[in-house]
């Protein structure tokens, strides 16, 4: 189980003084769930999800996985205990092919239908992308499907997905979908999606609303999504578009 106490995360602005992005943020994630965060946008949910991870540290606060307090823990310290992050914007790796990426995932050499089953699991033809290098002839949205690919290869505990469906079409989000989907019945590991998409929330367990750097509302999706349609700005489509 995740457990985060009372965090609290600032930042110092030369014009504005100390900026308060999270502000008193305490949550459980229990094992086996499958949580969606949302919210408007600038309301601190991916903040939340790097601090999680270790890639922002917490003013204060502390983050408590499976009985051991993490808060301290750097980001390589976490991905041993089993915990992943896939980006906004996945980084490029020149010189490494889509089969070695998801393979050092793995921890050990996949073979080809492995590999291949992963790809097709995030909407990839596997046959046109295993040789291929994951640098700057991929698009943004090809890398994005890949790095999704690497985290369901690694077997995690725990798994945060910011914003998973950001530069993907139509087609491929359905394939994404179905994943998710396959992921919450087949395994007992935790799934974390940072969203604003109408699809992936009604997935959820457990729906979370952050805004001003506060938890406005947390509950099952039964609970909390009727209370968000039509609430955010106009750039938050909670309709299932890609």
């Amino acid at each position: 189980m995740l457990e985060l106490r009372n965090i609290c995360f600032s930042v110092d602005d030369t014009a504005k003084g100390t900026l308060g992005i999270l502000n008193g943020i305490s949550l459980e994630i229990p094992d086996k769930t499958f949580t969606v965060i949302t919210g408007p946008n600038g309301g601190g949910k991916s903040t939340l999800a790097k601090i999680i991870m270790g890639i922002e540290k917490p003013t204060s606060g502390s983050i408590i996985f499976d009985g051991t307090d993490i808060t301290d823990m750097s980001v390589s310290e976490r991905a041993k205990l089993g915990i992943g992050y896939a980006f906004q914007q996945p980084p490029r790796f020149k010189g490494l092919t889509v089969r070695q990426l998801l393979s050092l995932a793995h921890g050990n050499e996949l073979p080809v239908d492995e590999c291949c089953a992963y790809l097709t699991n995030v909407g990839l033809c596997s046959k046109n992308y295993l040789n291929r290098d994951v640098d700057s002839s991929l698009s943004g949205g090809e890398v994005k499907r890949v790095e999704i690919a690497t985290l369901m290869a690694r077997n995690l505990k725990l798994s945060i997905y910011d914003e998973p469906e950001a530069g993907i079409d139509l087609w491929s989000f359905a394939m994404l979908i179905e994943s998710f989907k396959t992921s919450i019945r087949n395994t007992a590991n935790s799934v974390i999606i940072i969203s604003h998409q109408e699809r992936i929330m009604q997935l959820a367990d457990k729906l979370v609303v952050v805004a001003d750097g506060k938890i406005r509302s947390q509950g099952t999706k039964e609970e909390i999504f009727p209370q968000l349609m039509g609430e955010f700005d106009p750039g938050c489509d909670f309709r299932g578009g890609a």
